[in-house]
């Protein structure tokens, strides 16, 4: 009797411990789920997952989607086997004509590069200013893209590489200005441009003999090669989201009529942005 009732709790409390355990496990993997946004347009509906490595764009990026920041806006900039460009809070009240791509939060968000993530057909990225007024490539606080892209020969993404690595080098350059800049006006507060320039350029060289050229890692141009993307944005602009849904809308997108600064002559309009629950 006693080894009888001795089994019965044995067996209750490893039964216990298996759901204590199940459900761990569970809020663990559900802790760990990558979060999905729906994306509804004039054009279509698109679903996109944000990548939880990198997590300073994701959460920035939830918090305007709930907070409604999106509904309204256009995509404002629209390049055929490019991408499509939106976030610009200004083109929710925005005339025809009207120059949009300036608008946004003051702030910035630091650039979160991660090797395995690339600018494939669908990535979604965060816009910025260039590196001449950016060196460190942060990221705008709201202007975003998805990209479309082409896609490329073994031949075009060796150039592009060579392309990809210029760009580095061009913004290694201009953040070795502004510290030039810093140390002149700390000096005497007059700037000699010519010096300045000179001795960034000194000190661009001797960063690169140390650094490694960037070469497209063999599965991502693979990728290039088949489904597509925009190669020469790697390295440069932080992707932090791809889409799940909705690719033909994408391209849909992409053929409508734009004006001279790429703004869609008929507006497409993003209705409204949520998140998808778990």
């Amino acid at each position: 009797m006693l080894f009888k009732r001795f089994y019965q709790f044995s067996v209750l409390f490893v039964f216990s411990i298996t759901i204590l355990t199940s459900g761990c496990v569970s809020k663990s993997k559900l802790e760990n789920k990558e979060q999905l946004v729906f994306i509804e347009t004039t054009l279509g509906n698109i679903k996109i997952k944000l990548y939880n490595t990198t997590p300073l764009h994701r959460d920035n990026f939830l918090k305007l989607v709930n907070e409604g920041y999106y509904d309204g806006t256009l995509f404002h900039r629209v390049i055929k086997e490019f991408m499509v460009q939106g976030g610009d809070p200004d083109s929710k009240t925005a005339k025809s004509g009207d120059v949009l791509g300036n608008g946004g939060p003051e702030y910035t968000i630091p650039a979160e590069f991660r090797p395995g993530l690339f600018h494939k057909k669908g990535a979604l990225a965060a816009a910025r200013k260039s590196d001449q007024v950016n060196p460190e490539k942060r990221s705008s606080g709201s202007q975003f893209y998805i990209v479309q892209g082409k896609v490329f020969t073994d031949e075009e993404l060796d150039k592009i590489e060579d392309k990809i690595n210029n760009m580095l080098k061009q913004s290694v350059f201009f953040k070795f200005v502004e510290d030039e800049k810093k140390k002149a006006l700390e000096n005497d507060g007059k700037i000699d441009y010519s010096k300045v320039q000179e001795a960034a350029a000194l000190k661009t060289e001797e960063e690169f003999l140390k650094m490694k050229a960037y070469t497209i890692p063999p599965e991502q141009r693979q990728v290039y090669k088949t489904s597509g993307g925009t190669p020469h944005l790697d390295q440069n602009y932080t992707v932090f989201g791809q889409v799940v849904e909705g690719l033909e809308v994408i391209d849909k997108i992409t053929l409508v009529k734009t004006d001279e600064r790429d703004r869609a002559l008929e507006d497409i309009k993003i209705l409204q942005m949520k998140t998808v629950k778990k």
